[in-house]
């Protein structure tokens, strides 16, 4: 059983939805939690969230400004931390690709900088932030982070002698997220007229409560190198726009640059080394630095069928608008009525 009690936790990108929402998550859950660093480059965002979790009500939290960009200052935040959580990245699809440089300095170099900070300063175990577009990607966010996954995947074969763990958590659409589809329609409907890029567009749907849970379980099982992905269902984005706005027009626009018509976050180039725990799915290294078969009869492994992929267009999980309406009043805007 995860316990956070007496532990010190950074979580880069710590003001962002994630991570504010594991910051309310830990100090509810692990009252007596050492520290918990806020480390992000955005000082009125820290300052804003210092107003909803401030030092006065929390003793250990902490605030540092920094760049992931920035491996002094990255080792300095992280010395006496015992978990580091990295969600810290650009994640803007078109944004990434007119600046495409500035991705890779914080999504592949800023990785990197971690990874290194975590071995210097004797962390324990470290879970990274992935995404869908980091499967088969086709834009240069999804590209930065497919190397970002294989980074951290990757650091557990230099950690030597050292204790520390490196996972991975791969989710689609984060439900109600910074510059996801929901808040975008909320503004947008006042309009009466709601964007849809492609009427077959699909996606999965998590909550941040969903993604919250599924870093908690990597922190608490990971024995390294593991992707884990979770089992969730898909929406088409003609339901979420009936969801919010019911009697509002849908007009077609065209898919934005680098944006695909389906998530993706399992290919079956994957489905060698993919194994259902149950919850989640989580694909393993090709060359795990742990015995496979020990790991398999611990977990409960199953291997899925060589070719299975797992995308939001090809799901067996789905939810409707009136499913959406009643998720968004309940996980986003309590006084939501279409």
């Amino acid at each position: 059983m995860l316990d956070l009690n007496d532990k010190s936790i950074l979580i880069t990108g710590g003001t962002g939805s994630l991570g504010k929402h594991l910051t309310k998550n830990i100090l509810n859950r692990f009252p007596n939690v050492k520290r918990l660093v806020i480390y992000s480059r955005d000082e009125q965002k820290q300052f804003e969230m210092a107003q909803e979790f401030p030092k006065s009500k929390h003793d250990g939290i902490r605030y540092f400004i920094g760049d992931v960009r920035d491996y002094d200052r990255l080792k300095r935040a992280m010395q006496g931390i015992d978990y580091v959580i990295h969600a810290a990245a650009m994640k803007h699809v078109p944004i990434a690709e007119y600046n495409p440089d500035e991705c890779v300095k914080t999504n592949i170099h800023g990785a990197q900088n971690v990874i290194d900070a975590c071995l210097e300063t004797g962390v324990s175990n470290v879970v990274a932030l992935s995404t869908d577009k980091a499967c088969a990607p086709i834009n240069l966010y999804g590209a930065t982070k497919l190397a970002s996954d294989k980074l951290f995947v990757a650091a557990n074969n230099i950690r030597g002698q050292q204790k520390i763990k490196f996972s991975v958590v791969r989710y689609g659409n984060v439900m109600g997220s910074n510059g996801s589809v929901i808040p975008f329609f909320m503004k947008k409907k006042k309009e009466g007229v709601l964007p849809i890029t492609d009427a077959n567009m699909t996606r999965f749907n998590i909550s941040l409560q969903g993604g919250v849970d599924m870093v908690l379980h990597a922190m608490e099982t990971a024995w390294g190198g593991e992707i884990f992905v979770p089992k969730i269902p898909s929406y088409k984005i003609t339901e979420v726009a009936k969801a919010v706005g019911p009697d509002c027009k849908q007009e077609i626009i065209g898919i934005r640059p680098g944006e695909k018509v389906h998530e993706e976050m399992i290919t079956s180039s994957d489905s060698f080394t993919t194994y259902d725990l149950g919850k989640y799915y989580v694909i393993l290294p090709q060359l795990p630095n742990f015995n496979l078969q020990e790991y398999i009869e611990t977990n409960k492994a199953v291997l899925v069928e060589q070719g299975f992929q797992y995308n939001s267009g090809e799901n067996t999980e789905w939810v409707n608008a009136e499913e959406l309406r009643a998720l968004i009043k309940e996980h986003l805007y309590p006084d939501f009525t279409a």
